[in-house]
């Protein structure tokens, strides 16, 4: 049987950030290189008996497990990118994906907090050269890593636009983001693992001030002390990563975008909104529904909105006063 042909007006909704494959890239090789490392930390700090070194070990083990989970959210969102059972496309896996991984950063670093702890009350040898050697090695791993992030960060954007219009009572109208527009956008999702790499780096550098203070002035204590700090640098992470996913996933509105369609839709004076929801699709793309009263038509005020360079896919409507 064959597929039926696609209505004149239909279009697609896929709102994947233009630097999404090349992100999926970096991210894999960024697992691979971290989780080398970690295995190292991670076995090196159980022989050598070191808690901040275990710490930093089991934190880039975590850090290996979200970007894992990461990579996978870019292979899925962009297997998926055309898939007609996502209404509005699969530009938000990555921040589901983030969400998750952030959960599970929480209860572990829960758990080095009570292992650091424990080890502050009964103090265990520690055999600071070789430890201090491999955790210098973690931090140039963490370096390494943070330069191939730190290369996705921005990207030039750049697009065409198109509309789509009814007249059934209501006058809707939908922007499918490609107008032409500059700016510099970023993948939050990779940029949360650009500052996780940095976390990396500090609870690295922190491991080797402790064992350092420890071989050279006896400062056992300050090792678990190194733990615990690590933890909650960890803890901090990841509640910040929570906060930001979840206000994604939970279609959380930006009021500076909300204020800048208000203020252009509005800008002629012929026109009132009397509702707006505004939401976000995927890295660089917001959707919006802007319900407006008023002489000016649906087409003017898309018009007026084709400067609010961050709206992918916007429908208007508009409502006479006898309409309510």
């Amino acid at each position: 049987m064959s597929e039926p042909t696609p209505h004149p007006l239909a279009h697609e909704h896929v709102f994947l950030g233009r630097a999404h494959d090349a992100n999926a890239r970096r991210t894999l090789w960024v697992v691979a290189l971290t989780t080398v490392m970690m295995v190292a930390e991670i076995v090196a700090g159980q022989a050598f008996g070191s808690m901040a070194l275990l710490a930093d070990g089991v934190h880039m083990a975590t850090h290996a497990g979200a970007l894992a989970v990461a990579a996978g959210a870019y292979a899925f969102a962009r297997r998926h990118a055309r898939d007609r059972r996502f209404s509005f496309g699969t530009g938000k896996v990555g921040d589901l994906a983030g969400f998750a991984s952030a959960l599970v950063l929480g209860v572990v670093a829960l758990g080095i907090a009570a292992e650091s702890f424990g080890r502050l009350l009964a103090p265990q040898q520690v055999a600071f050269g070789q430890a201090i050697l491999v955790a210098a090695i973690g931090l140039g791993v963490n370096l390494v890593s943070a330069l191939m992030l730190a290369g996705g960060g921005h990207h030039h954007h750049h697009g065409h636009d198109h509309h789509h219009g009814h007249d059934q009572g209501h006058h809707h109208g939908h922007d499918h983001g490609h107008h032409h527009h500059h700016g510099h956008s970023q993948d939050n999702n990779l940029r949360s693992a650009y500052l996780h790499v940095l976390a990396d780096a500090l609870t690295s550098v922190l491991a080797i001030v402790a064992l350092l203070a420890g071989r050279y002035l006896d400062w056992v204590w300050l090792d678990p002390m190194m733990g615990i700090v690590g933890a909650l640098v960890i803890a901090r992470w990841s509640w910040g990563l929570m906060r930001d996913t979840a206000g994604v996933l939970l279609d959380a509105s930006d009021p500076a975008l909300e204020a800048e369609i208000r203020a252009h839709a509005e800008a002629g004076g012929d026109a009132r909104i009397t509702d707006l929801h505004v939401w976000r699709l995927g890295p660089e793309a917001h959707a919006a529904i802007v319900s407006v009263t008023g002489a000016a038509d649906a087409e003017t005020i898309r018009a007026r909105l084709k400067p609010v360079h961050e709206l992918a896919h916007l429908t208007v409507e508009h409502r006479s006063m006898a309409a309510g």
